[in-house]
């Protein structure tokens, strides 16, 4: 299998960044303490190296989700921009992470 060529790449991140822009919306909505979403990938390894971090302003805000199932929604709503994105195979439990800017700030900085 060829590696995707720039453009495929570029083509791939900007419907990636739209859907998963919508799923934020949808979230920041629905989910107290949900703030913000963001990406990390490797198109060298993609789909498998694809991490979507949904990020919480607290850490109590971050537990009280999870408490309350909404990371089931998340990763729906993870699994729905996905599929609009045109991105198949992908491990949506492996793939979708959890974090607050509270322990980001705390543990790296802010980064």
């Amino acid at each position: 299998m060829m590696p995707p060529t720039k453009r495929d790449t570029a083509r791939l991140e900007r419907r990636l960044v739209a859907t998963l822009t919508e799923a934020c919306e949808t979230a920041k909505a629905e989910i107290p303490g949900f703030e913000w979403l963001t990406h990390t990938v490797d198109y060298a390894v993609f789909p498998q190296s694809l991490r979507v971090i949904w990020v919480f302003d607290t850490r109590a805000n971050k537990e009280l989700a999870l408490a309350n199932s909404a990371d089931q929604r998340m990763r729906e709503l993870t699994a729905a921009a996905l599929h609009d994105a045109e991105v198949a195979s992908v491990n949506i439990e492996r793939c979708v992470r959890f974090d607050s800017e509270e322990a980001c700030n705390t543990q790296h900085g802010g980064d």
